[in-house]
């Protein structure tokens, strides 16, 4: 094997200069984008909170309004049959929660 060369003092200069610059400029750089990445955190943050406010609403306003399709068909709250005797007036038949089969039109109808 060949013995290690010899390397010049400029060149070790030169390495351990252009390292210590390095080290000066990303120390100069980050204290430049700390306080823009900050900055950009709070207001992700603010913006995720008014979006996770938004999403929670529009639930609410969702399953409200399933409540209101599920029970504004008709006055008597029960389950939806279709009509098959002679008796019934509209596509089906309501059945009320006493089983007494009154006819009406579900859905509104």
């Amino acid at each position: 094997m060949v013995p290690p060369v010899q390397v010049s003092p400029l060149i070790k200069t030169a390495r351990w200069s252009a390292l210590i610059v390095g080290i000066i400029y990303g120390k100069f750089r980050y204290d430049n984008l700390k306080p823009i990445a900050e900055e950009e955190r709070r207001i992700e943050e603010e913006e995720k909170k008014v979006r996770e406010e938004k999403e929670r609403i529009a639930k609410q306003l969702a399953e409200a309004n399933e409540d209101t399709i599920l029970n504004s068909g008709s006055p008597i709250s029960g389950s939806c049959r279709p009509s098959t005797g002679p008796i019934a007036e509209g596509p089906c038949q309501v059945i009320d929660a006493g089983g007494s089969g009154e006819a009406g039109g579900c859905g509104g109808g």
